[in-house]
């Protein structure tokens, strides 16, 4: 089904899922305002508590800092939040930051590599280890995460309820935050008819044509790709051989380009077709405003669909652990959902906001509401899929 970003202003990156078919029914891009301003900068912190670096690295919740106020105390002395792998047009990362340093003008955001993978913001933590530009949190895939456990620290936002149990660590070491739907974006202008099958890509129309974000052994979106091709070419999350062997085919046809695909590549024309999440996809075309390419469409298949929730998680070794907790509540509020949510990203505390009446329903009537099932890699079939592709990817794909 082809998708359409329904914008009224200019808008703009685990799990216990059972198998189904779904698909999407309408995504946008929609902006919100910003959050609030930075009135809450000069909230009452009488009660905040003086915590040591030690101490405020193995804090696990608000209440350590004396409360909110504490906590914006706290952060606010730190002065710095280093983020890493955060695209503007990710999500609605831009708006998201934006809105944080109106909010905490006191609080500078250092964002790098935003155009990294999950493995790039390990390395960056354990390369950095105990520097000022180590990074303060993680936005991760679930295979890279369960692999490095050992990095995160325990913390639970303050509407931690509002998190389903299998959304989150028990004790609060990781938690999902959003996720989309594998989609195939194509420049119109270059292919003529929408892709209606997997098959329709190893056509000679997309000769050359076809890329997908990254080396599928280090980045999330990219292993997404090959996940969602085995399960369009017939194959189970419990066995993701099928999809390797799917890009393989690609690559015998002449069609599979090893190009990263960004903004820049598809307005140039350079990368055409990508495999990539629905809201990356749609943020690419018309609702990128002057920065996408007018003819760029967005199409979910048919069939078996795939998502799966990126986590949360704090550094715990990160210089600045205040501003690294203060940074989750602010992602957690209803205010930074929503704009996941604008973005066609559906966000973790969707259902609560839904039942709390904190979502913007009109954002919510435009993009409509999730499939109630589709496939998600748990923890252990996504380890076992990222092991498969570790050693099999480069000898069938190069």
């Amino acid at each position: 089904m082809e998708l359409r970003a329904i914008a009224r202003t200019a808008g703009t990156r685990g799990g216990k899922r059972i198998l189904a078919t779904a698909a999407l029914a309408t995504v946008v891009a929609l902006s919100l305002t910003a959050c609030a301003g930075s009135g809450a900068n000069t909230a009452n912190a009488a009660d905040a508590k003086t915590l040591t670096l030690e101490q405020a690295q193995k804090a696990t919740s608000a209440a350590d800092f004396g409360g909110m106020a504490g906590l914006v105390a706290a952060a606010n002395k730190e002065g710095h939040l280093n983020v890493i792998t955060l695209p503007p047009s990710w999500a609605n990362y831009g708006k998201i930051i934006a809105g944080f340093q109106k909010k905490y003008p006191n609080i500078k955001i250092n964002s790098e590599n935003p155009n990294g993978s999950s493995a790039d913001e390990v390395a960056a933590a354990k390369s950095q280890k105990g520097q000022s530009t180590a990074p303060d949190v993680f936005d991760l895939g679930t295979a890279v995460l369960d692999d490095n456990l050992d990095l995160l620290a325990d913390y639970k936002v303050k509407n931690w309820a509002d998190l389903p149990a299998d959304y989150k660590d028990a004790k609060g070491k990781w938690y999902y935050d959003y996720t989309g739907l594998m989609s195939i974006g194509y420049d119109s202008k270059v292919i003529k008819k929408a892709p209606k099958s997997i098959d329709d890509l190893l056509g000679s129309d997309y000769k050359g044509k076809v890329a997908i974000k990254g080396d599928p052994t280090q980045a999330n979106e990219a292993a997404s790709a090959v996940y969602w091709a085995n399960l369009q070419s017939g194959g189970t999350a419990d066995d993701i051989q099928p999809g390797i062997d799917f890009f393989g085919k690609l690559k015998k046809a002449g069609n599979f380009l090893s190009v990263l695909p960004t903004q820049a590549t598809v307005n140039s024309g350079e990368t055409p077709v990508v495999i990539q999440w629905s809201y990356n996809n749609l943020a690419w075309g018309p609702a990128g405003g002057s920065a996408g390419n007018p003819n760029w469409k967005t199409v979910v298949l048919p069939g078996t669909a795939l998502g799966s929730y990126y986590n949360q998680a704090i550094n715990a070794d990160g210089p600045n652990p205040a501003a690294a907790r203060l940074w989750e509540e602010y992602l957690y509020s209803p205010e930074v959902q929503n704009l996941y949510l604008a973005s066609g990203a559906y966000p973790a505390t969707l259902q609560a906001m839904i039942s709390n009446k904190t979502v913007d329903e009109s954002t919510l009537k435009s993009v409509g509401e999730p499939p109630k099932n589709f496939v998600q890699l748990t923890a252990d079939q996504a380890t076992k899929a990222g092991s498969l592709l570790g050693s099999s990817w480069s000898k069938t794909v190069g």
